[in-house]
C-alpha cells in the first residue's frame, strides 16, 4: 500500500480552522519548518501544534478577561516598586498570588494610608487571578454603589447575573474615602452577605476597621455585621509607608542645587 500523498499546506490550515484551531493554523508554516529542522517525530510535532493552539487561546482569554474586569493596565505585582515600599510584605503577597484564597472563597483586606500602593497590589492580585482562570471585577466603591442603587429593585433571581455577584473575585477600591448614607451602607451589607463564603472579595481602605462605623452611616450594628462576614475568612495586608504620589510631588517641589560660583583667578587684582 503506497503512502498517502501529503496534503497541501493551505488544506491543512483550512482543516485546523474548521476544527476551531485558528491559532495553530496561522502558525502552521513555522511549526512545519521547525519540525523539519529539528527532525521531530509525528507525536512531538502534533504536541507542538496543540501547545501553540492552547497558548494562543489562553492569551486571548486573558486579554478578554482583563478588559472585562475593569482592572487598570500596568498594575501588576511585577511592576510594584518594592524598593520604595519595603514595609509591604512581599512573602505574604507572593503567597496570595497563588490565588488559593480565591479557590477557598476567602477575602483580602488592604489597610494603609492613601498612596502607599494598596490599589496597585490589589489589582496585581486580580491579574494573577485572571491568569489562574478566575473571573474578576474591579470597581471603586462609589461606582459599585451606583450600580447597586440602579439594581435595587431587580428580583434576587435576576441579580445573580450581575458581575459584582457572579465574579469569582470582586475588588472593591477606596472604601473609607467618604461616609456612606444608610441606604448605601445597607446595599453594601447585602452585597457582602450575598458573596459570603460563596466568592472572594478584596477591599482596599484607608480606615482601620475600628473606624468603619463612621464610614457606614454611624451604624455600629450594621458595621459589625459587615465586618463579621468580611473578616471571617480574611488575609489582612498592612502597608504603612510613604506615598508614591507625594514622592513625585516632592521631586517637583525640590529646588535644583545652587550653581557653584566660578573659580577666582589668583592673578587677577
Amino acid at each position: 500500500m503506497s503512502p498517502a500523498a501529503p496534503l497541501p499546506l493551505d488544506t491543512l490550515a483550512q482543516q485546523l480552522t474548521a476544527l476551531g484551531m485558528e491559532h495553530a493554523a496561522s502558525a502552521l508554516p513555522e511549526l512545519i519548518e521547525t519540525a523539519a529542522r529539528e527532525h521531530l517525530d509525528p507525536s512531538a510535532f502534533l504536541g507542538r501544534v496543540l501547545t501553540r493552539q492552547l497558548e494562543r487561546k489562553d492569551e486571548r482569554r486573558i486579554a478578554t478577561m482583563l478588559t472585562l474586569s475593569g482592572l487598570p493596565s500596568g498594575k501588576t505585582l511585577e511592576t510594584f516598586d518594592w524598593g520604595f515600599q519595603p514595609k509591604a510584605d512581599r512573602r505574604q503577597l507572593d503567597a496570595l498570588a497563588t490565588c488559593s484564597f480565591v479557590r477557598e472563597r476567602q477575602n483580602v483586606l488592604f489597610l494603609g494610608p492613601p498612596g502607599v500602593g494598596k490599589s496597585h497590589l490589589a489589582c496585581g492580585l486580580g491579574v494573577k487571578a485572571i491568569k489562574n482562570g478566575f473571573s474578576v471585577m474591579h470597581v471603586v466603591l462609589d461606582d459599585l454603589l451606583h450600580a447597586l442603587k440602579a439594581d435595587a429593585a431587580i428580583p434576587p433571581a435576576r441579580l445573580k447575573a450581575k458581575r459584582y455577584l457572579n465574579s469569582a473575585l470582586l475588588l472593591v477600591d477606596e472604601v473609607g474615602f467618604r461616609p456612606l448614607d444608610r441606604m448605601e451602607a445597607n446595599l453594601f451589607f447585602r452585597l457582602v452577605s450575598a458573596r459570603y463564603e460563596r466568592a472572594s472579595i478584596v477591599v482596599t481602605t484607608n480606615k482601620h476597621v475600628r473606624d468603619w462605623p463612621e464610614v457606614f452611616a454611624g451604624d455600629e450594628i450594621l458595621t459589625t455585621a459587615i465586618l463579621d462576614r468580611l473578616l471571617h475568612h480574611v488575609h489582612i495586608v498592612h502597608i504603612d509607608g510613604r506615598s508614591y504620589r507625594l514622592r513625585e510631588l516632592d521631586k517637583l517641589l525640590t529646588p535644583p542645587p545652587a550653581a557653584s560660583p566660578p573659580p577666582t583667578n589668583p592673578l587677577r587684582r
